[in-house]
């Protein structure tokens, strides 16, 4: 359990601003663009990319990144494993949240058609 709550504390303290380049490069290596990774951003959060762009100047946490979000109603349409994590599975809120977002990522660079990652 010790484990779990250090990964829940780590992953509420990582910065948005040192993940995202991490985004942009997995989807544009697999030849996606950043205008479909906002456009993903944008469907789980509601953020713009002024809000985007406002959250990596702000050096945010996830945390306030996700407290300050509305996630989309079909949010918990994500389902599945994403490093090593069954989603539907995590305890911790936060967490989960971050782990959607990141599953959405991958689905983006493994070239899923977007109105699946959307789940509309």
């Amino acid at each position: 359990m010790q484990n779990q709550e250090q990964h829940d504390i780590r992953m509420a303290e990582m910065k948005f601003s040192t993940v995202y380049p991490h985004y942009v490069t997995k989807v544009t290596k697999k030849w996606r663009s950043v205008e479909e990774l906002h456009q993903v951003i944008y469907w789980l959060t509601w953020y713009s990319e002024d809000d985007i762009e406002n959250c990596i100047r702000q050096d945010i946490s996830f945390e306030d990144f996700f407290k300050h979000a509305t996630l989309h109603p079909n949010s918990d349409k994500i389902t599945g494993l994403i490093c090593w994590y069954r989603i539907e599975e995590i305890q911790n809120p936060l967490t989960q949240k971050v782990r959607y977002l990141d599953k959405l990522v991958d689905e983006l660079a493994k070239w899923r058609k977007m109105e699946k990652i959307l789940r509309t």
